[in-house]
């Protein structure tokens, strides 16, 4: 029986799901499984032909899916957050696109015998690494934090960089050969490179200017985004033939760069709506691909393979390196750190496709050459970059860091003091003011929802093992405690007690999130709150022979709030509930204490009263 075109249409939406799910679980990029899944469903059980089932609608689709990518991921390409990131990633982005876009062309036009248009083409897709494939494998690796940052940094920026790159020797291929005269093909090129960078920077201000105006209403502010996003693309390529990618790319960069305008929801928004469209691409291009066009690479293939991981990856970071304080086992961990993703991949099945139409050469090999070249390295360095990076001793050791759900005055306080002794700290909250606060008390702090794709991406975890829950917002604290339960493990996810919240909502609240209560001791977030307005706050504490931990309890007349232990040894453990709290000598105490010990203020009180009446 032949299934149906809904059947078939919801089968991708379920599989691309249960790849995502897996890919989560296992805490590998999920790419590897949409691509299995892809070919499992296509070429190996024949379940999925995406030709007769889209029909003329197939490539469209896909280069509207492309460019909602491309604008997705410029979005996230602020001038001044590259600026903050090193000499490294401002190296490696030029010096490493141009060292592999060479070696790359030249290894497909000399081992696969591909013509200059398609092996140039080849080796500027090939320049892109990208987020999504990224991210994953530091949660894995944890490498320090030095390394992490510049692994996470180049793959942001180089996404849409290289995407950008891949677009321009397009065009440059098809304004070629649209004209026999040097000439007139440059002057297609022109057009285009004209058409995409005044239409995208002119659609950019626009948008932009829109939303900071507030002449959208706050519930259009994605759709209208989105829909004027593909307008504007598809204007684009109707003016000059293929320019929309590059019109949507400088589009997104240029609403990125603006100031005062609110694009976390919009940002939010298209981070769903990309994970959406890339598992189903994912799926449906991988479902498109012939083992026939795979086998018939050949030896090449491995000898591409091999000039891109061996040759291409080590010689640009050795050049950009240059200059930096980067050791030889670093560089060495890096050079082995180049995962393709998705762009690559969606980015090659459309200029395929358009090469093809256009009757060039060997355009069909492009495809299956550039999946290849992500199954290899995704499965390759996911495998093997934890063993690399404690062999080189650049893994960071085990993360006893603490991510503070909460930039407010009660969290601020626990990470100043925690800062003081040198612990891994990061606040995040979504209220701006609170973030402030946090950056002018030099915390490190992620301005966001942190359990968001965004968050993910940005929110640098290197360091970081735990979560303290220090915040009122129920439903965001609940969001959180699931997603770290998963992420740090049951063990290092702490949250405050409900305090006086019915019977009721203690027995709606799962169990998964009550075990993780406790934090602190029976005490509230409200407690806390009320307890730091009054004047309490956190204080450190060194236990010694003849300070005991009795006499630092009897100074305080028992209204101290142990926060935290730091034992001899420097391990912190945050109080629980039902924890036995007996400090030794040498441990170190981070407490809430009262303004002043009681004994004193009863003193000074008196004091004053004698003085009056004197």
């Amino acid at each position: 029986m032949t299934p149906s075109t809904v059947m078939l249409l919801a089968s991708i939406g379920v599989l691309s799901l249960f790849c995502q799910w897996l890919a989560w679980r296992v805490r590998m990029p999920a790419i590897l499984f949409l691509l299995a899944g892809g070919i499992a469903a296509g070429p190996l059980l024949g379940w999925l032909d995406p030709q007769p089932l889209f029909g003329d609608l197939l490539f469209p689709l896909i280069s509207l899916a492309v460019a909602v990518i491309l604008f997705e991921g410029s979005l996230t390409l602020r001038y001044q957050e590259i600026k903050g990131h090193g000499k490294m990633v401002r190296n490696l982005v030029p010096v490493g696109s141009i060292v592999t876009c060479l070696i790359g062309t030249l290894a497909a036009h000399w081992a696969l015998d591909l013509p200059w248009q398609v092996a140039l083409l080849f080796g500027a897709i090939s320049i892109v690494t990208g987020p999504t494939v990224i991210v994953p494998l530091l949660r894995s690796v944890r490498p320090t934090a030095k390394l992490a940052n510049i692994l996470r940094w180049e793959g942001i920026v180089i996404d849409p960089v290289g995407a950008l790159l891949a677009v321009l020797v397009f065009e440059g291929i098809v304004s070629w050969g649209q004209g026999n005269v040097f000439g007139h093909s440059l002057f297609i090129f022109g057009k285009t490179l004209a058409v995409g960078f005044l239409i995208g920077a002119v659609a950019g201000w626009m948008n932009g200017v829109a939303l900071r105006k507030h002449l959208l209403p706050q519930y259009l502010h994605n759709a209208g985004t989105l829909t004027f996003m593909l307008g504007v693309y598809a204007l684009s390529n109707e003016l000059a033939h293929e320019s929309g990618l590059l019109t949507v790319t400088v589009m997104g960069i240029w609403m990125a760069n603006m100031r005062q305008v609110p694009i976390d929801s919009i940002l939010e928004f298209k981070e769903s709506l990309s994970v959406l469209l890339i598992s189903a691409l994912f799926i449906i291009l991988a479902a498109r691909i012939e083992f026939a066009s795979i086998a018939s690479l050949g030896w090449g293939l491995v000898i591409v393979l091999a000039a891109l991981i061996l040759l291409a990856r080590p010689l640009s970071i050795f050049l950009s390196a240059v200059g930096t304080n980067l050791n030889w086992r670093e560089k060495l961990f890096l050079s082995w750190i180049a995962p393709r993703g998705i762009v690559a991949a969606a980015v090659s099945a459309l200029f395929a496709f358009q090469l093809q139409k256009l009757n060039y050469a060997s355009a069909e090999t492009l495809v299956p050459l550039v999946f290849m070249v992500i199954i290899a390295t995704v499965t390759l360095q996911s495998l093997t970059a934890r063993p690399v990076a404690q062999l080189l001793r650049v893994a960071e050791p085990a993360s006893f860091g603490f991510l503070i759900l909460g930039a407010n005055q009660v969290a601020r306080q626990i990470g100043r003091a925690l800062q003081k002794h040198d612990v891994p700290v990061m606040l995040t909250d979504t209220n701006w003011e609170n973030v402030r606060q946090a950056r002018m008390d030099n915390l490190q702090v992620y301005f966001g929802n942190p359990v968001s794709e965004h968050a993910s991406t940005h929110l640098d975890f290197t360091g970081l093992g735990n979560l303290l829950v220090i915040s009122p917002y129920k439903h965001m604290n609940s969001l959180a405690t699931y997603h770290f339960l998963d992420w740090f493990g049951k063990d290092s996810v702490y949250t405050l007690s409900e305090g006086d919240q019915d019977q009721q909502a203690r027995h709606q609240t799962a169990e998964k999130i009550q075990r993780t209560r406790g934090l602190f001791g029976d005490i509230s977030y409200a407690k806390l709150a009320s307890l730091v307005s009054r004047g309490y706050s956190v204080k450190t504490t060194q236990l010694s022979e003849a300070f005991s931990y009795q006499a630092f309890q009897e100074q305080y007349e028992f209204q101290a709030i142990v926060l935290f232990v730091i034992d001899g040894r420097e391990r912190i453990r945050p109080v629980t509930t039902g924890m036995e709290l007996k400090p030794e000598k040498g441990s170190v105490l981070i407490s809430l204490v009262p303004p002043q010990p009681p004994k004193e203020r009863k003193e000074k009180e008196t004091g004053s009263e004698s003085a009056a009446a004197g």
